[in-house]
């Protein structure tokens, strides 16, 4: 695609994000740009909130990964199933607690069942995984954008970034999530829409129907969804008990997806996005899947040769093989993709900053409170562009393991910390000792999973080090309790 076209593509795409924006910040105060008055239609939130889930891995990666018959295939799937265990938990447990409470930042919880430094700490601890996190998927959307226009243009990859990042900047500084809902909703709509016309191309080049799009996937070395090789690393009830708390920890301790459901006018409404959110994206997820296959089995119809990376392969794809009109869905799908994640986290941390330790509420209107939220707002979109830098020099393998890599060793706090909290009547020492915790808990289990292979008989740990580093965080602050005991009952 010529550079033009694609310029032409990214000013359409976000001058309907900023016409969107436009009509739904209202006045641009806190309270709009924390919760949306709380007035957000609850079919929108669950729509929104695939795209925000998916994001460009998913976009990317997860139809990528299928090629690798070792450790790839269908195997994720595994992990989806086991979302499903997650999300009926905080349908049923996280948000009651957060409705009841009332709360802006759901880390406010903490401070009032473990102390000031638990809450500190896990809002700590959110910040620093939404960054990684946000920082790895938009990197995903800069390097496609980088292949498919600047790097033609002579354009540094630094510059492309910047422009990625000042682009969310614009139409979120005001309206926060008041805005994002509904622009979620508009990117989520973009990306299944890619997805979809992506298939019928494939499936039109190849001749096939829709019978036998089924049959061929089925038929080939690439749709295995279960593992039960125990010793495998996507052994199915190490990706099944994975997945659940992945769910719990990614969404329902996350300020960032948790702040979307709490936009919802009433916590009946809450847990009606949270079903229909849970049933759409179990389908997509399979949908994601079944195109990896395709894009696998049609390279191999077309004797085209593998990329360098898995990563690589819907892109290459995309923008070298397949008729321009599947290129350009493709240009739109990944940047709706990667922004309805990466708006909406931008928006989550400077949500928490402000609230958790700025003690900015969504009362403070005034002209100062305004001001304090927007530098915060600039602040967070300059500390992205730096990590995602920073990951484009050391990232050596595929995205989507770096993120849940990296998910286990910053979520597992969250999840040891919020499992006491609900599980248990202790109250901990508010001291410094509950960091120290925290911070040793992870690099406890860095260790274990180094050496897994070794101390247990080749069972090699995989993405339940989550748990395993939840489960530290916990036995620390029992101990700590133990050791140091304050009053006995909440």
């Amino acid at each position: 695609m010529s550079p033009t076209l694609v310029i032409a593509l990214i000013f359409i795409y976000f001058a309907a994000l900023l016409l969107t924006a436009r009509f739904t910040s209202g006045s641009g105060d806190n309270s709009t740009f924390f919760t949306a008055n709380r007035q957000s239609p609850w079919y929108l939130v669950a729509f929104g909130m695939i795209g925000a889930s998916l994001s460009g891995v998913t976009f990317i990666s997860v139809p990528g990964a299928v090629g690798n018959l070792e450790t790839g295939q269908f195997y994720y799937y595994q992990m989806v199933l086991g979302y499903i265990v997650g999300y009926l938990v905080i349908g049923a447990v996280l948000l009651p607690l957060y409705y009841r409470l009332n709360l802006v930042s759901i880390y406010t919880y903490l401070q009032g069942r473990l102390g000031n430094m638990a809450y500190k700490t896990g809002a700590g601890f959110f910040l620093l995984s939404r960054v990684i996190g946000a920082s790895f998927r938009l990197f995903l959307v800069a390097t496609v954008l980088q292949l498919a226009l600047f790097d033609a243009l002579g354009v540094p990859f630094v510059v492309t970034v910047t422009i990625t990042i000042a682009l969310i900047w614009l139409y979120t500084f005001r309206g926060g999530i008041k805005t994002i809902v509904w622009t979620d909703t508009l990117q989520t709509a973009s990306m299944l829409a890619a997805v979809g016309i992506t298939l019928w191309v494939v499936c039109a080049e190849l001749n096939w129907g829709l019978g036998d799009l089924v049959a061929q996937v089925k038929q080939s070395d690439y749709s295995t969804i279960f593992n039960w090789e125990v010793n495998h690393p996507r052994f199915f009830w190490k990706q099944f008990f994975s997945g659940a708390f992945i769910a719990i920890v990614m969404t329902g301790l996350d300020q960032d997806m948790m702040q979307k459901n709490l936009t919802c006018r009433s916590l009946a409404d809450a847990q009606k996005n949270m079903f229909w959110f849970t049933l759409v994206l179990v389908v997509v997820n399979l949908v994601f899947l079944t195109l990896g296959a395709v894009l696998y089995l049609y390279m191999k119809e077309k004797g085209i040769a593998m990329p360098e990376t898995t990563d690589e392969v819907y892109p290459m794809l995309a923008l070298n093989h397949f008729p321009r009109i599947a290129g350009i869905l493709f240009l739109v799908g990944i940047i709706a993709a990667a922004y309805s994640s990466a708006d909406s986290a931008l928006t989550a941390l400077t949500t928490s900053f402000c609230v958790d330790f700025l003690g900015l509420d969504q009362q403070a209107d005034g002209a100062e409170g305004r001001r304090t939220r927007r530098w915060v707002h600039l602040g967070f979109s300059g500390l992205l562009l730096l990590a995602i830098i920073a990951f484009k020099l050391l990232n050596n393998r595929s995205v989507i393991d770096a993120v849940f890599d990296a998910a286990a060793y910053t979520y597992g706090p969250l999840l040891g910390l919020f499992a006491f909290g609900l599980f248990t009547k202790i109250r901990v020492s508010d001291s410094w000792m509950v960091l120290v915790i925290c911070l040793v808990a992870p690099i406890i289990t860095y260790v274990v999973v180094f050496n897994s292979k070794v101390w247990f008989g080749g069972y090699q740990i995989g993405f339940e080090k989550l748990i395993l580093n939840g489960l530290l965080t916990f036995l620390g602050l029992g101990l700590w309790a133990w050791v140091k005991p304050q009053r006995q009952t909440a």
